[in-house]
């Protein structure tokens, strides 16, 4: 009994020493190359996707730093969000082509564009340019859903369906066009171009986030008929 407040002592030790062991571990592997071999969770893809999550806190510095002026930092701004978009595909080929899928990966990706994509929209909202409750709106869809994957990720996979992609799409091209101000260059008439790419988009968003919670459903019943015999 007397050895038991000493193991006690040791244990978060021995915890701390594992956690270390197993991150080591994990970032052992393929980083760039094909092959059958596990790949490390610091490979390329995985690189690509964190450095998207990195380029966040720059990408909202130089909105709020332009303050709703259009100014110079405004075009970077809208620059810097479209190149990081575009590495949203570059990321999921690299790992797709070399076999670089890792769990990490897997999670990594879809917060990466949260992020980016909630950035955009929380700071156009501070701004004063995209009312509060589109922005609500897309947000709750977005994270509820993600958080809901997450949730049933041990269980099933729902795969994306070509209304999500096409709704990621929109959405990008949507917010691309609220950071870009090209109503300076082409008119005011580009003000309501953008409210009715922002209207699809948001239309997008909300059926696709029904249409994937009642795939769920449909999942879950399936299993459930299944599941029911056998048992």
């Amino acid at each position: 009994m007397g050895l038991e407040p000493n193991a006690q002592q040791g244990s978060p030790a021995k915890r701390s020493t594992a956690m270390r062991d197993s991150v080591r571990d994990s970032m052992r592997g393929r980083v760039a190359s094909h092959g059958d071999t596990p790949a490390s969770n610091g490979n390329l893809a995985n690189i690509i996707t964190v450095v998207r999550i990195l380029l966040a806190p720059i990408f909202i510095w130089m909105l709020l730093e332009d303050g709703g002026h259009h100014g110079l930092l405004r075009w970077a701004a809208a620059v810097l969000f479209v190149l990081a978009i575009a590495t949203d595909g570059v990321d999921g080929s690299v790992a797709r082509r070399r076999n670089l899928v890792t769990n990490v990966g897997i999670i990594l990706d879809p917060i990466a564009d949260k992020v980016l994509t909630g950035a955009a929209l929380v700071v156009l909202s501070i701004l004063a340019e995209l009312p509060w409750w589109v922005t609500i709106v897309i947000l709750v869809r977005e994270l509820g859903i993600t958080a809901f994957r997450f949730a049933v990720l041990r269980d099933r996979v729902i795969p994306a369906s070509r209304g999500g992609k096409l709704k990621t799409i929109v959405q990008s091209v949507a917010i691309t066009l609220y950071l870009t101000p090209l109503w300076l260059l082409f008119g005011d008439w580009m003000h309501v171009l953008n409210g009715i790419v922002m209207a699809a988009a948001l239309l997008l968003t909300v059926v696709t986030g029904i249409d994937y919670l009642v795939q769920a459903w449909r999942q879950n019943r399936a299993a459930s008929r299944i599941a029911g015999p056998l048992s």
